[in-house]
């Protein structure tokens, strides 16, 4: 697991806690010298985890779609960065790239990234490790949701098999 593709807000959140966990996830992974794929953004979640990961020794990649540079405002440090056409493009590059995907708390787009994700690996179009970083249980609504949809029969496979939730920064240690 060394490409690693982070998708989280551009925007921090109203919580504390999802800027600090934040920061001590993309420590680890710095510290661990991956390789972040992320939206290639400098707000929010999505800026801390590109400077946290440059900080502390890994490298990052960013792929932002032209028409985002003002609302995301393209990073400018990063190792490397691809700009994209479409949010399909950017999508299909940041899924091709990944041998893991980390979901921190975000807004529609995070949420989108994270379905596509789990749902490609349903119909096998590929097979990224997906985990959910459930900080503060900002995604605790979410992971009881997917259990009914699994319990009421709508999903083929438990959601277990494809969707891993950490806690804390320090639950993806044994991944890494």
């Amino acid at each position: 697991m060394q490409n690693i593709t982070i998708f989280c807000g551009s925007k921090l959140g109203k919580n504390p806690l999802y800027q600090s966990q934040t920061v001590a996830l993309a420590t680890l992974l710095g510290q661990h010298h991956k390789h972040i794929i992320y939206g290639g953004g400098n707000s929010g979640l999505m800026g801390v985890v590109a400077n946290t990961v440059l900080q502390h020794g890994g490298t990052v990649t960013g792929i932002i779609p032209t028409f985002l540079n003002s609302q995301e405002r393209q990073h400018q440090g990063l190792t490397n960065l691809i700009v994209t056409d479409t949010m399909h493009q950017r999508k299909t590059i940041l899924f091709e790239k990944s041998d893991a995907a980390i979901i921190l708390p975000g807004g529609f787009g995070t949420l989108d990234e994270l379905f596509e994700l789990v749902t490609w690996n349903q119909l096998e179009l590929h097979l990224i490790k997906v985990f959910i970083f459930n900080i503060d249980g900002f995604y605790t609504p979410l992971q009881q949701h997917i259990e009914m949809m699994y319990n009421q029969e709508f999903l083929y496979n438990k959601p277990s098999e494809g969707i891993t939730y950490l806690n804390t920064a320090s639950d993806i240690l044994p991944f890494l």
